[in-house]
């Protein structure tokens, strides 16, 4: 069963994706964005606490770590897009089940079997060749310490949870103080950076006496803050959707298993990009499909 949760947590993670892929064509404030996204999380957790009413545990508190830990896992992913080649930054958001694996049998003496080990390599080595970009060059490694920030955190994220289970903490209320968690953190970034572009247009304002052509072409209007924030928590749907299945994936999986098959998300965005927006899929995304495909089959066959 725990298979089918990783499975339904990637597709939910995969729709987020896409989603995300959707909505970074448009002119929105990022930030705001995955504001909406952790008030929607909390709003559905805590009603949904209230229906389920699942018992409060000491374990929930685990909670504080995966928004922190998710939190910091985004922000430096957006830093490392914003500072560095997107091909290195994607190929580090990739690899966090090496992470889990690692920690997990450092915590908790997790080990894999000789052919569970061989499949997560195997979807590893897929997930890579998704992710790797033909023009990511050794020489080129700008924003690298955002990348490898971006793998630790995201891993990081995947340990709290599982010790969270650990811990004996029920998935609802676990998720609320994890999206309360980062709703703060988010809502106090949006704050500071909408005060900082606020000050820098009035500065701009009182300097420039006329716009000229250039601002013109550049001045496109953005999202209002009432639409960014209720389109995040539409994107928040998916994402709380997703979590909820990852809870129950990890109380009875194998951690670093569980968190290769969840990263699997990425193959359906490399589908809807094939076939909606019509990119054409090099032969090393269609191998690395064919690879993970193949790697999730024999981790089916052998757990």
């Amino acid at each position: 069963m725990w298979f089918f949760f990783a499975g339904a947590a990637a597709i939910c993670f995969g729709i987020r994706g896409i989603l995300y892929q959707w909505t970074s064509q448009r002119p929105i404030d990022r930030n705001l964005l995955l504001l909406g996204v952790y008030i929607s999380g909390t709003l559905i957790a805590l009603i949904s606490n209230v229906i389920a009413k699942q018992p409060w545990s000491i374990g929930a508190w685990y909670g504080v770590l995966m928004g922190l830990f998710s939190y910091i896992a985004n922000a430096s992913m957006y830093r490392g897009y914003a500072v560095g080649k997107a091909s290195i930054i994607a190929l580090f958001s990739g690899l966090p089940p090496l992470v889990v694996v690692i920690v997990a049998y450092i915590l908790w003496g997790e080990v894999l079997s000789t052919w569970q080990l061989t499949a997560f390599f195997i979807v590893l080595l897929g997930l890579i060749l998704i992710k790797y970009s033909q023009d990511l060059k050794l020489n080129q490694l700008k924003g690298i310490q955002w990348g490898i920030l971006t793998m630790l955190f995201f891993g990081f994220s995947d340990v709290s949870i599982k010790q969270s289970t650990i811990a004996g903490a029920a998935t609802l209320p676990a998720l609320i103080i994890m999206y309360v968690t980062g709703t703060v953190l988010f809502g106090i970034t949006w704050a500071i950076t909408y005060a900082k572009s606020k000050s820098t247009v009035q500065e701009k304002d009182q300097y420039e006496e006329a716009p000229n052509k250039t601002t013109q072409q550049n001045n496109i209007p953005h999202w209002t803050l009432k639409r960014t924030l209720g389109w995040g928590m539409f994107v928040g749907i998916t994402n709380i959707a997703g979590m909820m299945f990852l809870f129950p994936a990890f109380r009875e999986g194998i951690t670093g298993i569980v968190s290769a098959i969840s990263a699997m998300s990425v193959a359906l965005v490399i589908l809807y990009a094939h076939f909606y927006l019509k990119e054409n899929m090099s032969k090393r995304e269609i191998t690395g499909l064919v690879v993970t495909v193949v790697g999730i089959l024999v981790l089916r066959l052998t757990s």
